[in-house]
């Protein structure tokens, strides 16, 4: 059976889902890819307040990604699901 795995970037306020990504892998280098992206389209770059981005960990090549972009992290505990509720909604409803 095959997985892929989707990469979804949410503006918890609107809800809207401003950046995806379907990959056949699972790696770091297609969540910083995505975001790269996704902030680039977005204009974050021309925003007087930054965006915080929660994620589920921290990976050093995406933390400084963020530096660079001016995005402030925020990260989800260790096996801890309803950090990041918003998300876990849009997987089951994906998956369903």
């Amino acid at each position: 059976m095959r997985h892929d795995y989707l990469y979804p970037i949410l503006d918890v306020y609107s809800r809207k889902i401003v950046g995806f990504e379907v990959q056949e892998a699972d790696g770091a280098d297609h969540a910083v890819n995505l975001l790269r992206r996704t902030a680039l389209s977005e204009g974050v770059h021309t925003l007087e307040r930054k965006p915080v981005l929660h994620g589920d960990d921290e990976s050093d090549y995406g933390a400084r990604m963020l530096h660079r972009l001016g995005i402030k992290p925020s990260y989800s505990r260790p096996r801890v699901s309803d950090d990041n509720a918003l998300v876990e909604a849009l997987f089951r409803t994906a998956r369903y």
